[in-house]
């Protein structure tokens, strides 16, 4: 019989609570989870941010994997780490300053990504590389850098450059496009009625750069294009994941799927049937960000499919290459993280006086001939 693979490696979990609780030890010690996902919920002070990632690389420690630790800092109104973090501004503004300087997305990406290395985290969930075409979207609009795909593109990828070049990984999501939604997927499942014109033209530009700029990861979208599957939305579905993603983008590094606990996929089969579905489509790894309990289940189901062949062993082998591969270049031979560090480099003056000064561009528009990246 051949041996049980580590399949909790194919699942990041969020848990409650300012220190790791039971719950979530227990499915990095006995379960094998290979990451952890931190939330609002879970953070105060950079004291105890630094407290918690500290905790988390100990619990590491006894785990046949480092534990891999993400979050969602995007800037603007997604930002984790609010009044902890340099205050980035939305990335709207990013994309209509990189119009003036092109290197001010890069050296963004950079200054977050050191602020996120020292703080104790390896993955950042972003950048957005939807373009927001469409006025009611209830949950993109300035998370967005512009309107025009080609701007999204070539911003999204010196993003993802200056923050992986800073050590930490990045995310290009909602794969393959949420900008045109009108529904918001926490809350339901949205439909788009594109067809591959439609998403060559304008949705899949901008991941074709992240892909180019070697981007770690690509998260998918909760959204449903009745076009391409009558049946599944894109995070379930082989047909978007193939031959849009791997084939048609030509991505082969992690493809994480988007929350789990979201209503527009939750609602619709249990936990088992999400992973069963999500690693047939193409899914590498899956966000369990609240429920521990359905994040066991999660484990010992996906150890069910392998053992009964409802999932090939080789799709299970080649997700867990990709988790992997990813965390070998951006976790490595982990440090805890060190206050001495959060207080040389998180909110240092250069960091908050190059936002600042991205915030007031926003409003009023570069000076002729200013340089918005000329400070470290």
């Amino acid at each position: 019989m051949s041996a049980r693979l580590p399949v909790g490696q194919l699942f990041v979990v969020g848990f409650a609570g300012t220190s790791v609780p039971a719950s979530a030890e227990e499915l990095f010690v006995r379960y094998g989870v290979g990451g952890a996902i931190l939330f609002k919920r879970n953070i105060v002070d950079a004291e105890q941010v630094v407290g918690l990632n500290t905790q988390l690389f100990e619990v590491g420690r006894r785990c046949a994997s480092p534990l891999i630790v993400s979050v969602d800092q995007e800037g603007g109104r997604v930002a984790r780490l609010r009044g902890i973090a340099t205050d980035v501004p939305a990335m709207r503004v990013i994309g209509t300053a990189a119009l003036a300087d092109p290197e001010v997305p890069y050296r963004l990406g950079a200054l977050m990504a050191r602020e996120l290395s020292a703080l104790g985290f390896h993955w950042d969930f972003a950048p957005v590389v939807d373009v927001d075409t469409n006025p009611q979207n209830p949950v993109i609009g300035e998370r967005s850098f512009a309107r025009d795909a080609a701007v999204v593109g070539r911003v999204a990828a010196r993003f993802i450059e200056g923050m992986q070049g800073a050590g930490v990984a990045a995310c290009a999501k909602h794969f393959p496009g949420h900008g045109d939604t009108d529904v918001d997927s926490h809350v339901a499942l949205p439909r788009l009625p594109h067809d591959f014109a439609r998403l060559r033209a304008v949705e899949l530009p901008p991941f074709v750069a992240a892909a180019r700029a070697g981007v770690a990861s690509v998260m998918t979208a909760h959204v449903m294009f009745p076009a391409l599957d009558p049946h599944e939305p894109a995070t379930l579905s082989n047909t978007i994941l193939e031959m849009l993603l791997r084939r048609e983008v030509g991505y082969d590094g992690v493809c994480v799927s988007d929350d789990l606990e979201m209503s527009a996929v939750a609602e619709r089969y249990p936990v088992e049937t999400l992973v069963e579905k999500g690693l047939l489509a193409g899914c590498d790894l899956f966000l369990i960000c609240h429920d521990n309990d359905k994040a066991a289940r999660a484990v010992e189901h996906v150890h069910k499919l392998v053992e009964d062949g409802r999932v090939p062993r080789a799709r299970v082998e080649q997700a867990l290459a990709r988790v992997a591969a990813l965390k070998a270049r951006y976790v490595g031979m982990p440090a805890p993280p060190s206050m001495d560090d959060v207080r040389a480099l998180v909110r240092s003056a250069p960091h908050v006086e190059l936002c600042d000064r991205l915030a007031r561009v926003a409003v009023q528009g570069p000076e002729r001939g200013e340089s918005l990246v000329d400070i470290s």
